[in-house]
């Protein structure tokens, strides 16, 4: 319905005679100008490529780009005192137990439960504490602007760099786009030249 449509405006323009309009030969040369511009940029970039080996070289000499970030995933009691999280420490009761019922934070309804995260993300006191501690106990008091925690780390990952073939479309995107930029500005400069405009 909608090509149906788009015809029969056409044919109505044709009746109004918009094509013998100025403004209608003006669209016409802009959108002439619009798609000898995109061809010829097209033939200016199309020879433009990335090698496995250009890719290679760069993942060995950039590798510090790669770098994944270590995760943890953590629990925590917050409480307001140091007295109170030793108390809690030294208590009888299970770690989630104990955070739901004296935790201040609302994870504490969770069981503590503050999912993974990385670093940047959490206090520096709180992120160092849970980055160093032992999986599985139970470190603390930590003292941050919030108070005192008692965190309980579930599970981490350590940092890493990123494989070759993890990283490997990444950089080819990353190559081809610079080395189109550049072909592209030297395509500009050489016609700036040839058709003398400063």
């Amino acid at each position: 319905d909608q090509l149906i449509a788009l015809h029969l405006f056409a044919k109505d323009g044709e009746d109004q005679k918009l094509d013998e309009t100025e403004e209608f030969k003006n669209m016409i040369a802009n959108a002439k100008r619009d798609i000898l511009a995109q061809m010829a940029m097209a033939e200016a970039l199309k020879n433009v490529t990335v090698s496995d080996e250009e890719i290679r070289t760069f993942y060995e000499e950039n590798k510090n780009q790669f770098t994944k970030g270590g995760r943890v995933h953590a629990r925590h009691i917050l409480t307001d005192s140091e007295d109170k999280c030793k108390e809690i420490k030294n208590g009888t009761k299970a770690f989630e137990v104990a955070a739901q019922e004296y935790s201040t934070c609302p994870s504490g309804q969770k069981g503590g439960d503050l999912g993974e995260f990385g670093r940047g993300q959490m206090v520096k006191e709180f992120e160092d504490a849970a980055f160093n501690g032992e999986i599985g106990a139970v470190i603390g008091p930590v003292k941050t602007q919030f108070g005192y925690h008692l965190i309980k780390v579930e599970n981490r990952t350590e940092e890493s760099i990123a494989s070759f073939d993890e990283a490997k479309e990444s950089i080819r995107r990353n190559l081809l786009n610079m080395k189109q930029n550049t072909a592209y500005n030297e395509k500009v400069k050489a016609m700036r030249e040839k058709y003398n405009v400063k």
